[in-house]
């Protein structure tokens, strides 16, 4: 269905045309309300000026939803209220809030809902991104659509990790979103992709993406009805903060070891001991240890990240070459545990190769299932 205007109002019509044409949506014009009286219950969206307004009130038509009118600084509001209108807009100051309502209609309700997914890890090197990765390999073999998008512009682009940084198509600092909107159908087009997983990467120099910029990207994934997977710095950044405040699960990657968590509180500490000079050490009198500042960042991480995703997990990814558990870990750092993870065989060959893991049955796919899975719960 078409949206429906009756303007009088030559320079709002004028108006109206422009960002017709910028939401890619055709426009029902009608020159009287005997005429808008037929599609006033079906027109997915009516446009009115004052003169439409007072048209409809005179016709006596019934109050509906979708219904806008449009001003160019004296807004009819009195007969805007006894008609029920929706919004009353007045361009152009409000021209981007019409071209979101547009490019609604021209979409049309989105058959399901997408989720997005934010992928961060407690340590450098902790394995997050193959992680991510992996899950939207998944999402595309299930023969969902899936969008990959990378937020790190240090991490080297999250292409290079698929083996995809000879693909064409655009990488963050070529794509460019204006009006605070932009399509899936044009993500589709503009961006690398491999069979039902769109990539959108950055790039090995220029800039990484701008808040508003992934904000537009992954809503335009949630109303496309994609699984949008984000890969994130561990560091803040105000994407990645972006990122985590849209995500309906945030997990965290922290290897077994000891170096990237703080000593377990719940282990009772090693007795006072005297060193030479009889002082003694930092810890006795039976507390515990302080651990050394580099083996706090998964906590320090897991800190800053609950307070902007609303439901954060620990993915724990092996070996634990000094046999710290999973539960160990997840107690210290202070988050519930999803899933652990074993090393992937013959992972980081492979990489070096270009040839990202295509096993369905390794260590990385189980993880990913799980997170799907909870994701999806």
């Amino acid at each position: 269905m078409t949206p429906t205007a009756l303007l009088a109002d030559t320079t709002l019509l004028d108006d109206l045309l422009r960002l017709m044409a910028a939401a890619d949506c055709d426009l029902v014009r009608v020159p009287d309300v005997s005429a808008l009286r037929p599609l006033w219950h079906t027109a997915p969206l009516v446009l009115l000026d004052a003169h439409g307004v007072r048209a409809c009130l005179s016709a006596e038509l019934p109050r509906r939803s979708g219904v806008f009118v449009v001003h160019g600084g004296d807004p009819p509001w009195d007969e805007s209220v006894r008609l029920g209108v929706e919004r009353v807009l007045e361009l152009p100051l409000e021209d981007r809030a019409l071209v979101t309502a547009l490019t609604d209609v021209r979409e049309g309700p989105p058959v399901e809902t997408g989720r997005v997914l934010a992928v961060l890890g407690g340590r450098g090197g902790a394995g997050a991104s193959v992680l991510a990765a992996s899950i939207a390999r998944a999402v595309a073999a299930s023969e969902s659509e899936g969008l990959l998008v990378d937020c790190d512009p240090l991490g080297g682009g999250i292409d290079l990790t698929l083996g995809a940084e000879e693909a064409s198509g655009a990488r963050w600092p070529a794509v460019q979103v204006s009006g605070g909107r932009i399509q899936l159908s044009a993500l589709r087009t503009a961006l690398p992709a491999r069979g039902k997983l769109t990539v959108l990467s950055c790039d090995r120099d220029g800039p990484g993406p701008e808040p508003q910029a992934v904000a537009a990207v992954l809503d335009a994934g949630r109303r496309g009805g994609c699984t949008v997977v984000c890969d994130l710095p561990r560091h803040p950044t105000p994407p990645a903060d972006t990122a985590l405040g849209r995500a309906d699960l945030a997990v965290l990657v922290v290897p077994a070891e000891v170096r990237a968590t703080p000593a377990p509180q719940s282990r009772a500490a090693p007795g006072p001991t005297r060193p030479r000079g009889g002082r003694r050490s930092p810890g006795g009198l039976g507390g515990p240890r302080p651990a050394p500042p580099a083996t706090a960042a998964a906590k320090r991480v897991a800190d800053r990240v609950h307070t902007l995703a609303a439901n954060l997990r620990l993915v724990v990814r092996g070996p634990a070459p000094g046999g710290l558990r999973a539960d160990q870990v997840a107690e210290v750092v202070g988050i519930p545990l999803l899933t652990q993870m074993r090393p992937e065989p013959g992972l980081a060959a492979a990489l070096d190769r270009g040839a990202f893991p295509n096993s369905n049955h390794g260590p990385l796919a189980a993880a990913a299932r799980a997170i799907l899975k909870e994701l999806n719960a």
